[in-house]
């Protein structure tokens, strides 16, 4: 188990400290990897990235994150487990000559990204995972879940700012998060017990879908653009 957060703000010259902000909602979610933290900012671009690192696969230094891509466009913070990323490292292998300097799973899905694109990479992954993927190029940033929704990943736009998470409370510490209830949310949770996907407590708070990705830019006129797609759907796999 890792925890991923981060915001992309409206505005690159903000009111707050961007890079003590991300810090923050990092400590805010220590206890999901404790064994190293990372950052990435752009403070220009308005984008701030944090990770802790729960080790699993490569224990050694060179699976910290923020990790990344080998051509420096991509930049992601990864929590998860791709199982079968050494049979993804064979397919790429055949092709491409990629000179692999870990055995992360994180590299070998930002080298599929790079080849692939990000859906097709992410189809070709089997396993347990949320992802925050950051295209220097484009100025975009890419959210995605794993098929089945095994870890968490919580989303929103306050005020000026996209927020998105491992857990919520990361969200809280933002101060553009808006602490106002959804009531609809509470009246279900008080008659089912829980509150289903995509809601949350929170107003205007979401819980990212099972195989879904969304791409965030900013539109030319200073304002969010959410594109919504799916990778993966279990209608895909069902036999009539």
């Amino acid at each position: 188990m890792c925890g991923i957060t981060g915001f992309l703000s409206l505005n690159s010259s903000n009111i707050y400290n961007g890079n003590d902000v991300i810090r923050q909602m990092c400590d805010s979610i220590n206890h999901r990897g404790p064994d190293a933290t990372g950052f990435y900012s752009n403070v220009n671009k308005g984008i701030f990235l944090g990770h802790n690192r729960l080790s699993i696969l490569e224990l050694s230094e060179l699976g910290n994150q923020p990790m990344f891509s080998k051509s420096g466009r991509y930049v992601i913070i990864f929590n998860g487990e791709i199982y079968n990323h050494l049979d993804i490292r064979n397919e790429i292998n055949l092709k491409n000559s990629i000179k692999w300097i870990s055995n992360s799973d994180t590299e070998t899905l930002l080298s599929a990204i790079e080849i692939y694109g990000t859906k097709l990479a992410l189809k070709k992954c089997t396993g347990m995972f949320s992802l925050a993927l950051w295209d220097k190029f484009e100025n975009k940033l890419v959210i995605a879940r794993d098929r089945m929704g095994e870890k968490p990943m919580y989303y929103g736009i306050q005020k000026n700012t996209f927020l998105f998470g491992s857990e919520l409370k990361s969200l809280i510490i933002h101060p553009d998060f808006s602490p106002n209830q959804n009531y609809d949310s509470l009246s279900t949770f008080l008659s089912l017990g829980y509150i289903p996907q995509p809601y949350t407590i929170w107003s205007g708070i979401k819980k990212l879908k099972p195989g879904q990705l969304i791409t965030i830019n900013i539109n030319s006129n200073n304002s969010f653009n959410l594109a919504t797609d799916f990778y993966w759907s279990l209608s895909d796999v069902i036999i009539s």
